[in-house]
Formats: C-alpha cells, structure tokens, sequence
C-alpha cells in the first residue's frame, strides 16, 4: 500500500515586475499580497493564514450575499449553504476554499484556473480563470467564465481586495481621502441584504474620517474610455486607483467596522461586482450564459508611491 500523502504546505505562485511583487494563493485563488519595495498596497495576509474578512477573496458564482441561501431558477428552488446560524446567508460564492491551479505563466503574468461543479444549490458547472498582469505602477486582473454544462448557467461575479492606506492600527484610514465613481446607493438593511429602496450617492467623500460604509453602489460615473475609477490617497502610500471596465457595473465598498480587532478600520475594500447582494434571488443584473459562451470583466490597479 503506498504512503504517499497529498502536499500540506501552503501553495501560491508569485510574479514580479521591477520592484512590485504579487502573490496569488492558490487556496481560493486570493490575491494574498502586492508590494511594492516594502510597501504593501493591498492589507493581506500571511501565507498559510485563514484570511479574515473575506480578504482577496475571488467571488463566484455569485458576489455578497444571498438572503437565507435561496433562490430559484427555471422552476426550480435552490438552497445554498449557509454562513452559519448567526448569519443565515450565503456569502461570496463557492469558490474560495477551492484549490486554483495555475493555467500559464510568464514575465509579470500569471493564469490560475478553477471548475465550479454543480452541487445541489448551484447546479451549473463554470470554468474560471483569472489572468494577472503586472507592470511597474500597474496591476491588470481579467475574470474569465465559460459555462461547461449543458444548460444555461445565470451567476455573478466579485472581488474582495482591501486597499492599504499605510495603517498599521485601527482606525487607520481616518486620514486617508476616497472618492467614488458612483450616482446610486442600494440600501441594505444591518445584515447587508437589499430593502427595495435606492438612494442618490453622492461619491466625493474627501476624508474618510468616522464614515462607516459597507455600501453597493451603481450608476458609475465612467470616463470618455468606458472605465470608472475609484482614487484612495494616503500620506504613507500616496494614490491608489482601482478602476473598473464596462463588465463591472456595482462596486461595494466596506470601511472596516466590524472586522475583528487589529483588522478594523485599518484599510478600505473596493469591491468590483457585477451584480447587487441577493442578486441570484432577485435575478438583478446576473449574466446568463448559453452552453460554451464565454464571459470576460477586467479591472486595474495603479499608484503612485
């Protein structure tokens, strides 16, 4: 009988460019790290942690959250595994804990690649990849989705990375100055889930200072290349921009307030999503793919250090 066992160490695949080095896990398929020099420009997290927070997190089939995991599709009703009994939602898809392999690799470029297998709350098989690109002053991440079942496959996809303003506490990103590409807010109630109202958002927030959000918002104010773009300033590291292609039309952003202490307010998550929280139940803005179509969204990250 053999006594091989299946590898335990931490497993991730690295790319660099000039002094800017990124990290990819390949538990879930996160971005763990992105440094440049000794600065870090996304609040990671250690290799072989269990990131809190939802930190990096890849999202899909689906981004947030859904209302007591259900939800219904071409007359069927769907349950989805919960967060657990004091968070009766499903949160932020299937794919997280999921092993990524990697798919290509090269100069500052790295491919990683997953399967979605049907189960019983998600009974549609999606292959994903997710192409990074990374150059001196720039980061490019492309999600890429092909529908490898044999009926048509709805879902939604997200990102969870949180933007370091150089804070090393809590409380941290008071200083640090946001300014959001967005004319409408979903309002949600305290468990995050949408109530049916919109509200005007008025995205010019300056300095954070004490302003909570975990905020969806829409309506994105796009420039004349069809991009919306998200600026985060800072005296320690300067001006981040995450900006977002047309395939991107919601952007959560999530200041921090209730993650554990030395975690909480320390840095700003800018969420790229296709779609709202409990979208697969309300069938808001979800992409439906036929058997072998295929469907592509990108987003950047630049500084300035």
């Amino acid at each position: 009988m053999s006594a091989a066992w299946p590898a335990t160490e931490p497993t991730e695949v690295e790319i660099t460019a000039g002094d800017a080095r990124l990290a990819v896990d390949l538990r879930g398929g996160a971005m763990r790290t992105l440094t440049v020099g000794d600065r870090e420009l996304l609040d990671g997290y250690p290799a072989g942690a269990v990131p809190g927070g939802s930190r990096g997190r890849v999202l899909l089939p689906w981004p947030n959250r859904v209302r007591d995991g259900r939800w219904s599709w071409g007359g069927r009703d769907l349950q989805l595994e919960l967060a657990g009994p004091d968070k009766p939602t499903a949160m932020h898809g299937l794919v997280g804990w999921q092993p990524w392999s990697v798919l290509e690799s090269g100069d500052g470029a790295v491919t990683v690649g997953t399967v979605v297998e049907p189960r019983s709350g998600y009974p549609f098989r999606l292959a994903a990849a997710i192409d990074h690109t990374l150059e001196p002053g720039r980061l490019a991440v492309t999600m890429r989705v092909r529908n490898a079942g044999a009926e048509p496959a709805p879902f939604g996809a997200g990102f969870h990375p949180y933007l370091a303003v150089g804070a090393q506490e809590d409380g941290g990103i008071a200083d640090a100055e946001l300014e959001l590409p967005a004319r409408t807010e979903l309002v949600v109630d305290d468990g995050g889930l949408p109530t049916g109202e919109r509200r005007p958002f008025a995205g010019a927030i300056g300095r954070i200072g004490d302003r909570s959000l975990d905020t969806p918002v829409t309506d994105l104010d796009r420039d004349a290349d069809g991009w919306a773009r998200v600026r985060l300033r800072s005296a320690a590291l300067g001006s981040l921009e995450l900006a977002v292609d047309g395939s991107w039309s919601w952007l959560q952003v999530f200041t921090g307030d209730t993650l554990s202490v030395g975690q909480r307010r320390r840095s700003v998550a800018v969420e790229p999503m296709t779609c709202p929280p409990n979208a697969l139940a309300d069938h808001v803005d979800l992409v439906v793919l036929d058997p072998g179509a295929e469907w592509s969204g990108t987003w950047t990250l630049t500084w300035e250090v």
